[in-house]
């Protein structure tokens, strides 16, 4: 199991990675995709669609479950990541490569010092 120090992490075992641009990208930890098994499916809520911390973004569907997506911070979702229609497996083969789920332009940057670095999410899981 992997933990990119460069990331910051939830409870919720999401991921969010400043990009350059000023964006951020989300997806889910290598211990989620684990947890929940072969992925089929992922829906999230539409380009444009602000939302707050902690809020419910979409779903992702495994053979056997379905786990709700939670916003690590505010924000408007600005990209999906349209690579998961037709290979949705990508989040269980890269989590952290071409498995993230989707793009958002932050609220307030300063949100990220909120959540947690890779060895205090280490230590979670």
């Amino acid at each position: 199991m992997t933990f990119p120090d460069d990331l910051y992490y939830t409870e919720d075992h999401e991921w969010l990675r400043m990009n350059d641009d000023g964006t951020a990208t989300i997806g889910i930890t290598d211990f989620a995709q684990s947890e929940l098994g072969d992925i089929v499916f992922v829906e999230v809520e539409p380009d444009g669609t602000e939302l707050d911390e902690g809020d419910v973004f979409g779903t992702v569907e495994a053979v056997k479950t379905v786990s709700e997506l939670y916003m690590p911070v505010a924000g408007t979702l600005v990209e999906f990541n349209e690579e998961l229609d037709v290979a949705p497996e990508s989040v269980n083969e890269e989590p952290y490569g071409n498995g993230w789920l989707v793009k958002i332009e932050l609220a307030d940057a300063s949100d990220v010092d909120d959540l947690m670095d890779s060895e205090a999410y280490e230590a979670t899981v």
